[in-house]
């Protein structure tokens, strides 16, 4: 049975007056350990927990950012599978909108580094074509979200 993590795909819109692409940022944490690679955060479920207070939980350990803080989009619910360690693993991610667009990014001993990035950039470092294809995914969707909403 394949590992099940799940985390946030947490984003800011620039303070820009007018809606365009590049407004979105992407909060990316680089691990630890390893290869450092940069995530979303993310974690295992605990019994008890649903999927998504999993993210939530995982969402405020790692970066220090509670629930009360953000907005989850909804209609947005991402599942990637691939192997990690030798071993299957199954990680779902939401997208959340932080509410504050300066909130303070309190990074747990899991990570060294965050950064707020574009969508290209932030493919980029992600590095794996799961978490890129999920960036991109999540791009898209919130872009068709904001025009169908205007």
């Amino acid at each position: 049975m394949a590992l099940k993590a799940c985390g946030l795909i947490i984003f800011r819109r620039r303070l820009v007056p007018k809606v365009d692409n590049t407004t979105i940022e992407f909060l990316l944490l680089q691990a630890s350990d390893g290869i450092h690679h940069w995530t979303p955060p993310k974690g295992h479920v605990e019994p008890g927990e649903n999927e998504l207070e999993t993210a939530l939980r995982e969402t405020q350990e790692e970066a220090g950012l509670k629930a009360s803080q953000l907005t989850i989009i909804e209609g947005f619910r991402k599942e990637l599978n691939y192997v990690a360690r030798k071993k299957p693993k199954t990680v779902i991610y939401w997208l959340a909108e932080v509410k504050d667009h300066e909130v303070e990014i309190r990074l747990s001993h899991e990570h060294q580094a965050y950064r707020w990035l574009g969508l290209e950039e932030a493919c980029q470092l992600a590095q794996f074509k799961e978490m890129e294809a999920a960036l991109q995914e999540g791009h898209q969707f919130l872009c068709s979200t904001v025009a169908s909403a205007d």
